[in-house]
């Protein structure tokens, strides 16, 4: 048993009509076709492993900022958090993490607080892998706010294949850190603009796990519920 709970992750709900949708076109193509029958039968197990949603371990040392999602940083430099979340402009720390169509795609909030504002835009499909994907590319922003007062974004982007942004959370809803927020389908990124002055624990190139790997550590005397 535990060896089949290291292959078999659980799904997530959003993926059930999409690998039902591979399941029929698998069936309809072993009619025609047993070799491409088998290649749906490929492409229904990528379908099911993209949606997997695995239980996380969180680290529960106050102060914390984790991933919020699987993948590889891709960029770490300052920049303006989005104009419509109504943050300071100001420019922050972002760190990028670039999920390709093999990582997890549910998405975990970095740290514990209320959800202060959530924002929807509209835009393009760039790859997600490059810097002005942050501000073409269609997005769903959120502000973070504390026990602290501070404030943190965390902005989902769609990629060159992704095509739908899921957000399951409101302003007003109060998350745990490692809490899941919601996904994005097919290839994407997230950026976490980090509160003034903390800098990133991490180097471009590192590997992330969602809700489980540290990306910075607010200073003592600011740490969240301080």
């Amino acid at each position: 048993m535990q060896m089949m709970g290291t292959f078999i992750k659980p799904m997530h709900p959003e993926g059930t009509k999409f690998v039902a949708i591979f399941a029929a076109v698998t069936f309809v193509l072993f009619v025609f076709s047993t070799f491409l029958g088998w290649i749906g039968v490929g492409l229904t197990v990528w379908c099911y492993y993209f949606f997997r949603d695995p239980e996380r371990v969180t680290p529960d040392r106050p102060g914390l900022i984790i991933s919020p999602a699987d993948g590889v940083i891709s960029l770490i430099e300052p920049a303006v958090p989005p104009a419509e979340l109504g943050m300071p402009d100001e420019a922050l720390t972002r760190v990028s993490v670039f999920m390709n169509v093999f990582n997890c795609h549910v998405n975990r909030t970095p740290v514990s607080g209320e959800i202060r504002a959530v924002s929807y835009r509209p835009g393009k499909f760039f790859n997600a892998s490059l810097d002005k994907a942050s501000v073409d590319n269609e997005r769903n922003s959120l502000c973070v706010k504390m026990d602290n007062g501070q404030e943190l974004a965390v902005v989902q982007i769609a990629g060159l294949v992704a095509r739908r942004i899921v957000c399951f959370v409101e302003p007003g809803a109060t998350l745990q850190r490692g809490e899941r927020f919601g996904l994005i389908r097919f290839g994407s990124r997230l950026d976490v603009y980090l509160p003034k002055g903390v800098e990133p624990m991490v180097r471009i190139g590192q590997t992330m796990i969602a809700g489980e790997t540290v990306l910075a550590e607010l200073p003592a005397a600011t740490e969240e519920g301080a």
